[in-house]
């Protein structure tokens, strides 16, 4: 492990250590969080996510090379997703169960607000698996066009104020990995039932947990990328 790693530890200790060591602090973030979720999911996703494509990064390359990564591009794509990621969770976290019940799994709506039974578990697994099915690939894919920009456009914040060629990412991605992969392997391997975890978890909990998640999913997406071609960024 490098300075550089135990720097980073020691950084994310210090902003972890307030709300460890203060109730108030603590009950303070849960308030704001309760009354200004987007505001929250914009912050976490943002930060949280962005840190998992650093981590990714350092993983892939053996080192921080920052210079041209375009950390802060990231952090307003990653926060913008996270605004999305929030409403999915909402919207299936809903809908999701009153699909089950449709399709005979009777019961399910009133478990969603019960304690841990079987029948829980199965609508958790229902909310993952229509989210993932259904919105986590459009979200993948979002993400990787805008990676791509951003490194078209080296890292520079002009990357947020340029037109996006949607078209032509989309022609240059590198489909074997984003299916065969991040599709193919890591939904139903990873997100499937991590997700479904989730929504066993109280609302609170829910959402810490899927901003935790948001770190492993840009580590994910990170390492699924092509290695630098040289290691000068």
């Amino acid at each position: 492990m490098k300075m550089q790693d135990l720097a980073l530890l020691a950084l994310l200790g210090l902003i972890m250590l307030p709300f460890v060591a203060s109730s108030a602090l603590l009950d303070a973030y849960k308030g704001f969080n309760a009354e200004h979720g987007m505001v929250m999911a914009f912050i976490k996703f943002g930060v949280l996510a962005t840190l998992g494509e650093v981590i990714g990064q350092r993983i892939r390359t053996g080192g921080y090379r920052l210079a041209r990564f375009g950390v802060l591009p990231k952090m307003v794509v990653w926060g913008i997703l996270g605004l999305f990621i929030s409403i999915a969770f909402k919207v299936f976290a809903i809908g999701s169960p009153y699909c089950a019940e449709y399709l005979g799994l009777d019961g399910v709506v009133a478990a969603m607000n019960g304690g841990f039974s079987m029948l829980k578990l199965a609508g958790a697994l229902t909310i993952s698996a229509l989210m993932n099915l259904i919105f986590s690939p459009v979200m993948m894919t979002a993400h990787k066009v805008t990676d791509m920009h951003i490194a078209r456009h080296q890292g520079s914040l002009r990357a947020l104020c340029r037109p996006i060629a949607v078209a032509e990412h989309l022609k240059a991605m590198d489909w074997q990995t984003q299916w065969g992969f991040v599709f193919k392997k890591t939904i139903p391997l990873f997100w499937l039932p991590a997700h479904g975890l989730t929504f066993l978890l109280p609302p609170d909990s829910q959402i810490l947990f899927a901003a935790l998640l948001g770190v492993a999913l840009g580590i994910v997406l990170a390492i699924a990328g092509p290695k630098p071609a040289t290691a000068q960024a």
